[in-house]
């Protein structure tokens, strides 16, 4: 859903609920025209469709169960909320009709009856005596007082009598005073009561009977209707006693709301003394702010201190490098022993990555991938084998025979030369892998070529020229996010290259947005928009070609940018989609550009880069297993996917019986023979992971299947997590001994820790000017010369804070592999050519 679909909708005056001030309205059409509301939080930026105002609160009040809960609210916001909806609940906000109750009279010896007795089911049938004793009943058997009245106020009419009133105003006098004697002149009589005019007097009987002797809590204080009470007042016969009770009731109401303000305020202030206690030891020792959003154990770290209670004795510097350190190397090597029992049934892949320290040295770190979880295995400083082909060749060795031979399909590496002779080297060594570049790579080097084509290189610093100039200054800054709803015109990607096309995405879906913006009289009263880069802005903003080159890129370049968040994704294997991932990507270009001499550019570079590749067969091989996309095929299998698989055969199952027996159940595969063609299974095509799909459906066919749970379980990219705050110097330049090994198990538990939390962890809103993900962002928000003379006007304290939005523009799907579809039918992108 695209913001350009939503249009913002006033709160009108009569929306009095608290909760209100705290979320915009929006109004959408749909595809039948039909007009939606949307309310979206105004502090997390979640849109929520439907449940009223009620699921606001509690998205506010942190109360799961009917959707999800703010985690950017503060504190005496959601204290607020809580309080709102704990007083709904309790019965706090009363009806209207509400009455002072005293404790002398017998509930059985009082004339009652129902206020709007509609809402408990009162109507001229009668009403069950078993759900009208819930209602006064509740829980207890203590009747709920704020459901009786003296019957007198039920059967006046709009023509009630002045003795009436004064028949309502003798029970009060009652009532607030039980001394008070029951008479003929307006008092009134307990022991002759007047017959209940409804159906439900022998309801009443029986329940009075029921609690006969029980006194009601007569410390309910509540108020009559506004109107009544007006009505009451110009009779004439309201005495000075009844003004004051009115106005002692409000002073109570009055007295209550400021305690509840006052609860509210000292909750405040008691979280800010703990946030800015966490602040002052965040800031004292330097440590990444981004801790706090992406570690998951921050919050299970304040829930243990809380509930340890006072007196917590934290830990000391000799305890966290000594038993914590230790009983934490042990947990993680627990779980290292634990994952590699999965490695001989789904296979794994070896990940190499490569790093660099601040003074030039090359390192290179070593994991090992499968469906359940990634696991780091250690680092090696390779400075001085980065350019010896067979010193790498040792090193990779090494790691598969620690890792088992017999469990790794794949070793992924960067495709630098060095290491491409290594991997081929590998290959010969060990004939059941393969050596495969990180296809992550390669498709960041498609879309940097793309890049570097004239017409694109122009729209892009163009595109720059805008984001600098408003990430530039604060006033400017806080505008911009008031007009896109608190988005971003800056999306930062899995690389910086990435983070050029995917902002041209966000642009061109905040198109409006921005024209808006700078066609607004607050943009014309600001005085940045007489700047030089204020009128270049609007210049931009306002140019039909800019916007219509953003829009043609953009639709070149999604389908690549979703293969590359496809296998830079923990939470399914991209073995079985990333060669129709690409497959999507070159047909999108053939639709855009149409001429054939148009969309061959850019399909020759992606067939540059892919050729790096080797066309690796287990992409191949994924493509054929996955049970959607093959039986998708209208035709015939294209006849390389076919020689891959082939290939995959030969090389990954050694055993010559078995390569014969895969060939006989590969015709019930395609034939859908047994098991695989029944309907559950058909249907199960689209609902389960293709690994899922094998293991519940493949038995009619098991060495197949095995082959292909250990195919699609496979990765195709070796980014796995970023670098480590551990400096790699810490580890490889202390010179005692025991000392580097207590760094190294320090570094192996970090990363681990860190791999253990990726798979579920959800992508976080990244603030494109945070400096914890400059290195991605940096050539859209910084200029190319720093002038500080322009700082002056940058004041980041008077920046609003940003929301998250989770919202995606543009209709992306939450799994990128879910939207390849299904269709392969064109030759031509197989071929690359007729």
């Amino acid at each position: 859903m695209s913001l350009d679909s939503l249009e913002p909708s006033p709160i009108s005056q009569t929306k009095q609920d608290p909760a209100w001030k705290h979320c915009q309205l929006f109004v959408k059409k749909n595809a039948n025209g039909v007009k939606e509301e949307l309310k979206k939080c105004t502090y997390c930026g979640k849109f929520f469709k439907g449940g009223g105002i009620h699921r606001i609160k509690e998205h506010l009040a942190g109360r799961k169960g009917n959707g999800p809960t703010c985690d950017q609210v503060p504190s005496e916001v959601r204290i607020l909320m809580k309080q709102v909806l704990n007083a709904r609940n309790s019965g706090a906000k009363k009806n209207k009709a509400q009455i002072i109750i005293s404790t002398t009279p017998s509930v059985d010896h009082t004339p009652l009856t129902l206020i709007e007795a509609p809402d408990l089911g009162c109507t001229g049938g009668g009403v069950g005596n078993e759900s009208l004793d819930r209602a006064l009943l509740g829980s207890s058997s203590t009747p709920n007082l704020d459901l009786l009245v003296n019957q007198e106020e039920d059967v006046a009419t709009s023509n009630v009598s002045v003795d009436g009133r004064k028949r309502r105003r003798g029970l009060n006098a009652s009532v607030l005073d039980p001394s008070a004697s029951a008479n003929s002149n307006g008092g009134i009589d307990f022991s002759s009561p007047s017959p209940v005019p409804c159906e439900i007097d022998n309801v009443f009987a029986n329940h009075a009977r029921s609690i006969s002797g029980g006194a009601p809590n007569s410390k309910l204080l509540v108020n009559h209707d506004e109107e009544e009470e007006e009505e009451e007042i110009g009779i004439g016969g309201t005495s000075m006693d009844r003004k004051k009770r009115f106005r002692g009731e409000n002073s109570l109401v009055a007295m209550d709301a400021g305690i509840v303000n006052n609860d509210i305020e000292l909750e405040r202030k008691k979280n800010q003394e703990i946030q800015m206690a966490i602040g002052r030891f965040l800031y004292e020792i330097g440590a990444p702010l981004d801790a706090v959003k992406d570690s998951v154990y921050f919050q299970p770290m304040i829930d243990a201190i809380v509930s340890g209670g006072m007196g917590v004795v934290p830990p000391s510097y000799h305890d966290l490098r000594g038993w914590i350190l230790k009983s934490a190397v042990e947990e993680v090597k627990h779980d290292v022993q634990q994952y590699m029992g999965t490695w001989r049934r789904t296979g794994c892949s070896v990940l190499v990555n490569r790093w660099y320290s601040q003074k030039g040295k090359t390192f290179l770190t070593f994991s090992v991938y499968c469906p359940e979880r990634t696991l780091f295995l250690k680092s090696v400083d390779a400075s001085a084998i980065i350019y010896s082909p067979d010193a790498l060749y040792e090193l990779l060795k090494q790691v598969v025979e620690e890792v088992g031979v017999g469990h790794v399909l794949q070793v992924i590496t960067d495709n630098t030369e060095k290491l491409i002779v290594a991997g081929k080297r590998l290959m010969d060594t060990f004939p059941t892998l393969y050596w495969v570049p990180c296809a992550a790579h390669c498709i960041n080097l498609i879309l940097e070529d793309f890049g570097k084509l004239e017409w694109i290189n122009s729209i892009i610093e163009q595109a720059r020229s805008i984001t600098r100039f408003v990430y530039k200054h604060s006033m400017v800054l806080n505008m911009m996010k008031k007009f896109t709803f608190g988005n971003d015109i800056v999306k930062p990607g899995l690389t910086a290259i990435a983070t050029n096309f995917m902002t041209l995405k966000q642009m061109a879906e905040l198109k409006l947005c921005l024209q808006s913006m700078v066609t607004s009289q607050e943009w014309m009263d600001c005085p940045f928009s007489k700047q030089p880069g204020g009128l270049s802005m609007l210049h931009t903003v306002t140019n039909r070609s800019f916007w219509s080159s953003c829009i043609l890129i953009s639709r070149l370049t999604s389908p690549l940018l979703r293969v590359l968040r496809m296998v830079g994704s923990e939470k399914r294997a991209a073995m079985g989609y990333i060669y129709a991932g690409m497959y999507r990507a070159k047909e999108a270009i053939k639709r855009e550009l149409v001429e054939r001499r148009d969309y061959m550019a850019y399909w020759n570079i992606i067939a540059h880069r892919w050729e790096q590749q080797r066309h690796p067969p287990l992409h191949a091989a994924g493509f054929y297993l996955n049970p959607k996309i093959f039986y998708s095929i209208k035709g015939c299998i294209h006849n390389g996917i076919m020689s891959a698989m082939f290939d995959c055969i030969e090389r990954l199952v050694p055993d010559t019986k078995v390569q014969d027996k895969i060939i006989k159940e590969i015709n019930s595969y395609k034939n859908a023979v047994g098991d695989l063609g029944r309907n559950l299974a058909i249907r199960s095509r689209d609902t389960l992971l293709p690994v899922e799909w094998w293991s519940t459906y493949g038995g009619g066919c098991p060495n197949l299947a095995r082959l292909a749970v250990r195919i699609l379980s496979q990765t195709c990219s070796s980014i796995s997590y970023k670098q480590s705050q551990i400096s790699f110097e810490h580890i490889y330049e202390t010179r005692n001994c025991l000392e580097r090994q207590r760094f190294s198990d320090l570094f192996f538990v970090q990363c681990n820790l860190r791999l253990r939390q990726m798979k579920n962890k959800e992508q976080d809103y990244m603030d494109p000017i945070s400096f914890d993900c400059i290195s991605l962002v940096e050539d859209w928000v910084m200029e190319k010369e720093v002038c500080f003379e322009d700082c002056g006007s940058s004041d980041w304290v008077s920046l609003n804070p940003p929301t998250t939005n989770t919202m995606q523009l543009g209709a992306l799907v939450d799994d990128d592999a879910e939207d390849l579809g299904t269709g392969f039918d064109d030759n031509e992108i197989f071929d690359g050519s007729k």
